[in-house]
């Protein structure tokens, strides 16, 4: 195909705003798909991404239209995912393309991730092209989403398309507009090769899968590659493109999207965001933007049996085949035993890596409470990255303790400024602007620590502005916070599992809290059981479990008192050398008690 004639474009939008419904129509329209194989969501491949209704992993797609100029194009769609866990991968899928299409939900209006999006799109200096979707509603206000999306770009009202994904309405206008409004690829095929990877994924019989958009040069089967990032040099088995599988040609040239099959052995050496070039005439400098998917959320992940710990161990390591952004170390837990401490992109990923080893590999794990990477400046002037709790150097030895602090914005409507205003201030959020993008709809920048927001904030924001109210945040760097770590002590041991770092205003609240809910949650023993908070060796809260305790006196009847009291007396002494050898088996809700705490 000419490059004239290729167009590379992706579809963005706020969660559940119709963006998979859209894609599975100009799939059906553009007959890139046999009507046996269409169902819905039918680029997203996982299990988990149907029943959650979002987009998970990276996709692609070409399409052959036959436009009313006569000419037939070749359309690359590169479907990307909504959360903004994953917004790197969002950032790669559309540094592959020259063109996005801006879905707005016609009935829900604008959106914190709507704007997030535009900017990535902006960053990427990319022709944007509004559309309003789901207009077929009874809820849905086109016209005035339409003008909100005309104000927001600057562009004129009569650009904006109105769609529905949902009735193929104004899917034909949405591929007119991808031929006559984007401009095609401008790279060359003699110039030396320069291929971004946008996503990869392990194939158990050939090895990665590399997706990727050819920008300069060309690929064919035969040719040594390189990748920039790693060094590691392959020889390429087989090219193609795809269209709901791999489908071979004989090359890939400037300005196509595609797949390269090399004998890779693992995601890793393929990482989302590197360049490919020839290993014989490398380019002189990869695509720039690149950079490592840094995990923000860590948890430890258990098996519930001790004998469970390789098959976990097998498990982590074949997700992570497919997952690059897993990581994963052993550890040890007095508490738990063996077992994985694991980073994530965020909570959703975690969430999503948890309910997989569930279900793809049948382990029946304990997750701990997720914590966020703090780094410790110790006295020695050693900088430290603390991503477990349990981890945390004595008090004595801390000089200060750094927090990762987030860029967040919250559109919300006008009325519910105020509720979510005092939100951010009792999470620790700093309130910066709040600018109208009109008069129904406000923008609220802040920053906040990224603590303060893994756990409730997203129930919270949703309950205070009657689930109105959307959020997106991005990475802002490291600040000092008068942190403390509080320890939870159960008949004077230290369960570390328990362990979490909380802002010392704070700590008496939360530790009182926790107690109360263990209090609840740890079943009696004929012995009493003592739980504590403290922070270092100082105890800030206490309560007790009360002893199961069998009525010894009852055959006495009448007598001497004495009687009574011996026995009585050697009750306690058993209770007490029970005590010492009993083991209070805590179960896996109370892991999860933080979650219910008030922050």
């Amino acid at each position: 195909m000419e490059i004239e004639r290729i167009r590379n474009f992706s579809i963005v939008a706020h969660i559940d705003h119709g963006k998979s419904t859209l894609a599975d129509r100009l799939l059906e329209a553009t007959g890139s798909i046999p009507p046996r194989m269409m169902r819905d969501q039918v680029l997203d491949s996982m299990d988990l991404e149907r029943e959650r209704g979002i987009t998970i992993k990276s996709h692609a797609a070409r399409m052959e239209y036959k436009a009313r100029d006569g000419k037939t194009y070749s359309l690359n769609l590169i479907d990307t995912p909504g959360h903004v866990d994953f917004t790197y991968e969002v950032s790669r899928a559309l540094a592959a393309c020259e063109g996005v299409f801006l879905l707005v939900d016609a009935s829900q209006g604008i959106e914190a991730q709507t704007i997030s999006n535009l900017y990535l799109a902006l960053d990427n200096n990319l022709t944007i092209i509004p559309v309003v979707n789901k207009i077929d509603l009874s809820s849905a206000r086109p016209k005035e989403t339409a003008e909100e999306l005309s104000r927001l770009l600057g562009v004129p009202e009569e650009e904006v398309i109105y769609t529905s994904g949902k009735e193929g309405i104004g899917v034909l206008d949405i591929l007119e507009a991808a031929v006559q409004r984007i401009p095609s690829p401008r790279g060359k095929r003699e110039n030396p090769l320069t291929a971004l990877v946008f996503d990869a994924y392990y194939d158990n019989y050939r090895g990665v899968v590399v997706y990727v958009r050819v920008f300069d040069g060309y690929v064919k089967r035969g040719m040594r590659i390189r990748f920039f990032a790693t060094g590691a040099e392959n020889i390429v088995e087989e090219v193609g493109f795809i269209r709901l599988g791999l489908h071979p040609t004989d090359e890939l040239s400037a300005g196509e999207v595609g797949y390269i099959i090399a004998g890779i052995k693992s995601v890793r050496e393929a990482r989302v965001g590197d360049t490919i070039t020839s290993a014989e005439s490398p380019a002189e400098k990869p695509i720039p933007g690149y950079r490592e998917a840094k995990p923000m959320v860590f948890s430890g992940f258990y098996p519930t049996s001790g004998e469970g710990f390789e098959e976990l161990k097998e498990a982590l390591e074949k997700l992570q085949l497919n997952d690059a952004a897993i990581k994963f170390e052993p550890e040890n837990s007095l508490a738990l035993g063996l077992g994985f401490r694991c980073g994530f992109l965020g909570l959703l990923h975690l969430e999503i890596v948890q309910e997989r080893l569930s279900r793809e590999y049948n382990l029946d794990l304990i997750a701990t409470i997720p914590n966020v990477e703090y780094q410790v400046l110790t006295k020695k002037g050693e900088i430290i990255l603390v991503d477990n709790p349990a981890k945390l150097p004595d008090p004595a030895e801390i000089e200060t303790i750094e927090e990762p602090f987030v860029k967040a914005e919250i559109i919300t409507p006008p009325k519910y400024i105020g509720n979510l205003l005092r939100l951010i201030v009792e999470r620790r959020g700093e309130v910066g602007t709040t600018e109208y993008i009109d008069p129904s709809r406000a923008v609220i920048h802040f920053t906040i620590p990224l603590a303060e927001i893994i756990f409730d904030f997203y129930d919270k924001l949703k309950s205070m502005s009657q689930g109105y109210a959307s959020l997106d945040y991005e990475f802002a760097g490291f600040k000092p916070s008068d942190l403390v770590k509080l320890d939870i002590l159960v008949n004077g041991e230290p369960v570390d599992a328990l362990s979490v770092v909380v802002h010392r205003s704070n700590a008496y609240r939360i530790g009182s809290e926790l107690c109360r809910k263990l209090k609840e949650l740890i079943p009696r023993q004929l012995y009493e059981v003592i739980i504590q908070a403290a922070i270092g060796s100082r105890i800030i809260a206490r309560t007790r479990i009360p002893p199961i305790r069998k009525n010894v006196t009852a055959k006495c009847y009448g007598g001497d008192i004495t009687r009574k009291r011996k026995l009585l007396e050697k009750q306690r002494e058993g209770k007490k050398r029970m005590k010492q050898v009993g083991n209070v088996e805590i179960p896996q809700e109370a892991f999860f008690a933080l979650f219910k705490i008030e922050r």
